[in-house]
């Protein structure tokens, strides 16, 4: 059985769906505090948090778990930048808590939900070799794990993966689950948002960064690779792979205006923009090079053009929100 941290949350429910549709058994742990209760749709639910070790023990020791894939997670920057004490002990305490019961349990393989932001901002496609200064205490606590992490594989023969997205995006193509934060903080639900009229516009943090046009440059990744990618790297670790840490990314950089354009197209929507100083915590370019798990996991994106991801979480936004 797979326990699911957090998978009643985007990229965890999404990753969920498509376990259980491979047919393998999956178990969500999750405090329903950021997820959703419609997304339990698939495997076993266990509301519970990640902060209370009793729980968790519990959880290891009633169910058959030989794997975890972390996704418990706070992981809005500017959130994180208002309320450090919160997000180092939501992400770094508790998943001290959960590594210490997969040690009492015997429970030795686990993938982590990384991020683009532990790294030094380039004008290049990042690699894994970048060097690591994360720019926001949420950058921090995710580096702050992979170190932890590292440590417990030494003491503890624990195998891990992290996985470092860059920017998720899109939906579900059945259209069952998408992109849902309360509030929305998110660039492409809310550009959508604006374009079904449930907002009036959309605030451009900044205009005046070092990119072609000014604006923030990200790298979107469509959630489905996302989660891809993480039964890849599962079943590398089954396979005896070692402990290793691989970008998610598309190797190409779309800017703020750049997306908002985009969904006007695919929407047929005038958006409007009003333009804001820039926000703590945001790097004004993170584009990744995903060359390590295509060659070693054999990750291949089936969705790497900007339209369509955004195709995806319209018809999702139009049917559900």
């Amino acid at each position: 059985m797979i326990l699911i941290t957090g998978g009643a949350g985007y990229i965890g429910a999404h990753v969920n769906k498509m376990l259980s549709g491979a047919g393998r058994e999956t178990l969500v742990y999750d405090n329903l505090s950021r997820g959703h209760r419609e997304f339990l749709r698939w495997g076993t639910f266990v509301e519970a948090d990640l902060g209370d070790p009793e729980a968790l023990h519990s959880c290891f020791k009633t169910y058959p778990i030989d794997s975890v894939l972390h996704f418990g997670a706070l992981i809005e920057v500017g959130e994180s930048v208002m309320n450090p004490s919160g997000f180092y002990r939501n992400n770094v305490a508790n998943t001290l808590n959960l590594l210490d019961a997969m040690v009492k349990h015997g429970v030795g393989r686990i993938i982590f939900s990384s991020s683009c932001a532990i790294y030094e901002p380039s004008p290049e496609p990042m690699t894994e070799e970048r060097p690591v200064r994360p720019s926001s205490p949420y950058g921090q606590t995710k580096w702050m794990i992979e170190s932890i992490l590292a440590d417990y594989a030494n003491a503890y023969g624990i195998r891990y993966v992290n996985l470092r997205y860059f920017n998720a995006a899109g939906a579900d193509p059945d259209a069952e689950i998408g992109e849902w934060h309360e509030p929305e903080t998110h660039l492409v639900p809310i550009v959508l948002q604006a374009a079904a009229g449930l907002r009036p516009h959309v605030d451009v943090y900044g205009a005046d960064y070092d990119t072609p046009d000014g604006t923030c440059l990200r790298d979107f990744v469509h959630v489905n690779d996302l989660a891809t990618a993480h039964i890849l790297a599962l079943d590398y670790l089954r396979q005896g792979g070692a402990p290793d840490a691989f970008n998610l990314a598309n190797a190409r950089g779309y800017s703020v205006r750049e997306v908002i354009g985009a969904a006007g197209r695919v929407t047929g929507q005038p958006i409007r923009v009003i333009e804001k100083p820039r926000r703590a915590g945001d790097a004004d370019r993170l584009v990744g090079d995903a060359g390590k798990a295509r060659s070693t996991l054999g990750w291949v994106p089936k969705i790497p053009d900007l339209e369509d991801i955004i195709r995806t979480a319209w018809v999702w936004h139009r049917r559900n929100l």
